[in-house]
């Protein structure tokens, strides 16, 4: 969704964030509730209107939106270790935009990124893809009815969201390939 702020695609006041992180993104603290045995077989919201990750979030949109922006965040704890599915909801400013538009402009963009996946028309993302990986799918659709582009992404929280992409970073601050050190390939299964 980033990307479509970024190129003016869509209505920045209208992103809506809807997040489902494994019990493993709650940190390391011991708390009885991301126990994976407490979690198992039930979905929950948390930080529900004030999760403590909306700040950052709208401090990147607002610079990439090129003005101050509000995002409604809602992250979810489902009963899984790791990996994080979002989807993010917004409407858009030219309604005869299609998805293949979307992909195609999704695609040309992330062309150079070797750890992002936009993956084709009808395809969306599931976070086993990205275990142990820090890739990141993407799937993109339109919804003509609504007016909204819906993406969604997969990463998995503790490579992407966490060691790997430290790593990644330490690679471009240092001038090396962004890739050295990281695994090229999934865990699962």
């Amino acid at each position: 969704m980033l990307l479509c702020l970024n190129r003016g695609l869509i209505e920045p006041s209208s992103a809506i964030i809807d997040a489902k992180t494994g019990t493993s993104g709650g940190g390391r603290q011991a708390k009885t509730h991301l126990l994976l045995a407490e979690a198992a077989g039930s979905v929950g919201a948390y930080g529900v209107a004030r999760h403590r990750h909306t700040p950052e979030i709208e401090q990147v949109c607002s610079e990439l939106a090129g003005r101050e922006m509000t995002v409604q965040f809602t992250p979810h704890l489902i009963p899984m270790t790791r990996g994080i599915l979002a989807t993010v909801y917004a409407t858009m400013r030219d309604p005869g935009l299609v998805r293949e538009d979307l992909i195609t402009i999704y695609t040309a963009f992330y062309r150079s990124c070797p750890w992002v996946r936009v993956l084709p028309t009808g395809v969306y993302p599931q976070t086993k893809w990205a275990y142990g990986t820090n890739l990141c799918y993407l799937g993109i659709e339109v919804d003509q009815r609504t007016g909204r582009v819906i993406v969604i992404s997969a990463i998995d929280n503790l490579m992407k969201g966490q060691a790997s992409q430290a790593v990644q970073c330490f690679n471009l601050m240092m001038g090396w390939d962004e890739s050295l050190g990281l695994p090229k390939l999934s865990f699962y299964p």
